[in-house]
């Protein structure tokens, strides 16, 4: 059986067609079918590749979505990787890439990997979310990395109230609450001083934003949580999920979220500690460290496990 992959990219990032186009040349050199999504090859120049139109299907059928671009881009090849059930793999060409499996010096490297089926798959949970108004069910979406509800008027306040496992727990007067997966702990979710939950982590986290309340700090539920949040009037709010896709929200709606039934598969092809990346992604100070890594590893001036002038590739 042939092999597929689907390269999606930032088609207007400086350099992107010389990167997309080598790719694209190694995986056909290797008998990899490339595809692409047709206005990203427009867009890029690329008339000799296989394209598809840019829909719920374009990733049916392909082993692998090769996501070259920042966290954006992986966030949109995700919907197309879940929703044909395949494994995300992603090279950061942006700027903090937290969900890049790869930085660009490690390109060459990652689809030498592609090529020889060298990678594992993870499965990193998702949140589904359920809005009703009036009882009825008006919309359902999902997650990687988080949902936000947030004020829908920019002068006023969401007053809105917290339900966890069908339990009211608290008002808030906020700019909005974010229930975040683990993935989605060291995104929007952090940015408000929400934890950071390892991959390993089975949790759901609810943050609210710039709540006007004594009890207003993040908390971290049981995976098998369901958290409910129910709009008052008079403050209109709008649903984010992974801050792409947008739906309003009306007074008296209730927005539901749950841990997703379906995850969104992560190809793994330099596997690091978490700690590492952490490290690496937010430039953490960890100069003096002597710890039992650094000593099996023979490293002469350990830093947080690599050495100064090796940094961690992640």
């Amino acid at each position: 059986m042939s092999r597929e992959v689907l390269v999606l990219t930032h088609p207007r990032r400086e350099g992107m067609a010389e990167r997309a186009s080598w790719v694209l040349d190694r995986l056909a050199a290797a008998g990899i079918a490339p595809r692409m999504l047709a206005d990203e090859a427009e867009i890029l120049g690329l008339t000799a590749v296989n394209t598809v139109p840019r829909d719920d299907e374009a990733a049916v059928g392909v082993e692998l979505v090769l996501v070259l671009g920042g966290d954006g881009t992986l966030l949109r090849g995700a919907e197309l990787a879940r929703s044909a059930d395949i494994p995300l793999l992603g090279v950061n060409l942006g700027h903090v890439g937290f969900l890049a499996e790869a930085e660009p010096d490690a390109m060459e490297s990652t689809i030498e990997a592609v090529i020889r089926k060298e990678y594992r798959v993870e499965e990193r949970m998702t949140v589904d979310i359920t809005i009703r108004l009036g009882g009825q069910v008006v919309h359902t979406g999902w997650a990687l990395n988080e949902m936000s509800l947030e004020k829908a008027e920019r002068a006023k306040m969401l007053e809105c109230v917290l339900g966890i496992d069908g339990r009211p727990l608290s008002r808030w007067g906020c700019d909005g609450v974010i229930c975040a997966t683990p993935t989605g702990s060291t995104a929007y979710a952090f940015s408000v001083g929400g934890p950071v939950l390892w991959p390993g982590v089975d949790a759901l986290l609810v943050a609210p934003i710039s709540a006007h309340a004594l009890f207003a700090r993040p908390l971290v539920l049981a995976p098998t949580s369901t958290v409910a949040i129910e709009v008052l009037e008079p403050v209109p709010a709008v649903l984010y999920c992974d801050g792409r896709r947008a739906v309003p929200v009306a007074p008296h709606s209730r927005v539901e979220a749950a841990r997703g039934k379906r995850p969104v598969l992560l190809a793994v092809v330099h596997p690091r500690a978490f700690t590492d990346r952490l490290v690496a992604k937010f430039h953490l100070p960890v100069e003096g460290w002597r710890g039992r890594a650094a000593r099996e590893n023979g490293f002469a001036e350990p830093i947080g496990g690599f050495t100064a002038d090796e940094p961690p590739r992640v």
